[in-house]
């Protein structure tokens, strides 16, 4: 290229729009750990799948004008990544002006110290080539403390800390970096309101209720193309996409932290699990975890007929979700915002058809009251498909066999020293998440202690499901407490900062199915 200047300058037009290639082929990254050690400290910045779709994640967001949210595992190179685009950003787009924040001045700018976002883009572009340096840069004048500037186009990245983030004028784009863990958030957000269009929120969680939680939650997860219009668009890096990360590493890791007693700052950092330090939580995220393929793990198949599981949406933004299970295996779930009542109801079946006989659990309370009039229309004109079932599923009613005892002995009998079902559960809905958690336990237990249970009573995650991350999270935000009366339990599934987990209540119906003398089959006919 130095030898040809016509190669140079296509070079020069090629990585305008090519910033994945720009930043493979030419910056390098830096981690102090490999000092000493036969990979070296400094080396080629070749990212892995994951973090080039964060580029994709940026631009899209960039294009759209919109705003997004990273929700991270620890130590995945985010920040790195960004940091990258940002210097791409100030070389190739004439006139751009970068922010970035976080919530001290250190960890924005300390000079000579890599920890620092402005010391991580300063060392990008020194180990750039000079040839792709802007006309006239140099390190003196142009790259100084929290400010970086291109004196050809003018663009130019610049850093603030604390309650000051979105005092510097207007900018293209908004970086702000451990966004969950700002002392005060909403002081930020009003200033960088009219300050920027496209704000991106990178952050490990760090409980439920704040900013960054809020924001997440009413976000939808970005999954490839052009940003969603109107709402925060959500990146997630889970550990899992780390190719250097395999369950080995993060067994190791959580035993560590175990043992330190920091189990619930690994499961904020490493499993994402904004939960993490809630008390009361009804299915531990390491249950969940357990679970992830556990038929293939234990080594069973998915037998029996297709039960399925309904939430039918409520007003305000609320969303239906529908969960198919055959056995112990979750088969299907999937979640949706448009349509009325009829049309949730016949996009439910028309999901479950060729999947044989399926008794289809019906959210029945309020506006789900519908499905069942949608479904005798559906019946009496012929168009209900054959072997397909509805029951009504409502999560204020009593509970199901309400003279057992909750517990078994190690002979799998009655132990009637245990409360009756009557007696320890408030209602249906309640009897229904214990019974969850009980699943993922046993499940749990058998996967990492080798407990012998029946196929019958475990639960399975399939890594295949494209909503598996949503799952997990929602599986896992319900909480439980003991009503002030009865002491009965009594399940909050949303907890203050929290969305209604649609999925995971369907889920719910489909693993506690009710049973019932009336369900409605293709004659329209009580069966």
């Amino acid at each position: 290229m130095r030898a040809d200047p016509v190669i140079m300058a296509g070079a020069l037009v090629y990585y305008r729009t090519h910033p994945v290639d720009f930043i493979n082929h030419w910056m390098d990254t830096y981690d102090p750990r490999n000092a000493g050690k036969t990979t070296p400290a400094k080396m080629p910045f070749i990212m892995f799948e994951r973090q080039a779709e964060m580029v994709e994640f940026i631009m899209a967001m960039l294009s759209g004008e919109e705003n997004g949210l990273m929700e991270k595992a620890r130590d995945m190179g985010a920040s790195w990544v960004c940091c990258a685009v940002s210097v791409w950003l100030w070389r190739f787009w004439d006139g751009a002006a970068v922010g970035w924040g976080s919530r001290k001045e250190q960890l924005v700018d300390k000079i000579g110290d890599p920890d620092s976002l402005f010391e991580k883009m300063r060392m990008l572009i020194r180990g750039i080539p000079r040839e792709f340096w802007p006309e006239g840069f140099n390190e003196s004048d142009h790259m100084t403390y929290m400010r970086i500037i291109n004196p050809k186009t003018g663009a130019t990245i610049t850093g603030e800390a604390g309650d000051n983030i979105g005092r510097g004028g207007r900018k293209l784009i908004y970086f702000k970096d451990e966004a969950a863990h700002f002392e005060r958030p909403e002081k930020i957000e009003a200033a960088l309101a009219d300050n920027t269009r496209v704000q991106i929120d990178i952050s490990s969680v760090n409980g439920l209720g704040n900013v960054f939680h809020r924001r997440r939650e009413a976000g939808v997860e970005w999954t490839g193309g052009e940003a969603h219009k109107g709402v925060t668009n959500v990146f997630v890096m889970d550990w899992r996409d780390h190719p250097a990360k395999d369950e080995k590493w993060y067994q190791a890791r959580r035993k560590k932290a175990e043992a330190d007693g920091l189990l619930h700052v690994f499961a904020q950092e490493v499993d994402r699990n904004y939960a993490a330090s809630v008390d009361g939580v009804i299915i531990p995220n390491a249950w969940i975890k357990a679970a992830i393929d556990a038929h293939v793990k234990l080594g069973f198949e998915p037998t029996g007929a297709t039960i399925a599981g309904l939430d039918v949406a409520d007003e305000g933004g609320d969303k239906n979700a529908l969960a198919a299970r055959k056995g112990a295996v979750l088969e299907a779930a999937d979640d949706w915002g448009e349509g009325d009542t009829g049309q949730t109801t016949r996009k439910a079946i028309g999901a479950l058809q060729g999947r044989g006989a399926v008794d289809l659990q019906y959210d029945s309370v309020g506006i789900g009251a519908g499905v069942k009039s949608e479904a005798n229309r559906l019946a009496s004109e012929g168009h209900l498909p054959v072997g397909i079932k509805l029951t009504p599923w409502s999560a204020g009613a009593g509970v199901l066999f309400p003279d057992k005892h909750i517990l078994r002995d190690e002979h799998g009998n009655p132990d009637k020293a245990s409360p009756t079902n009557k007696d320890f559960y408030s209602n249906l809905k309640a009897q229904g998440w214990w019974e969850l958690r009980l699943r993922f336990e046993r499940t749990y237990r058998a996967v990492t202690e080798g407990v012998t249970y029946s196929p019958d009573d475990l639960i399975s995650l399939p890594s295949t499901l494209p909503k598996l991350r949503q799952i997990e999270k929602e599986l896992g935000q319900a909480t439980a407490s003991r009503s002030t009366g009865a002491m009965k339990l009594v399940v909050d599934k949303s907890p203050p900062g929290t969305r209604s987990p649609n999925l995971a209540d369907a889920i719910v119906m489909a693993f506690w199915p009710v049973i019932t003398k009336k369900q409605f089959n293709l004659a329209g006919m009580a069966s």
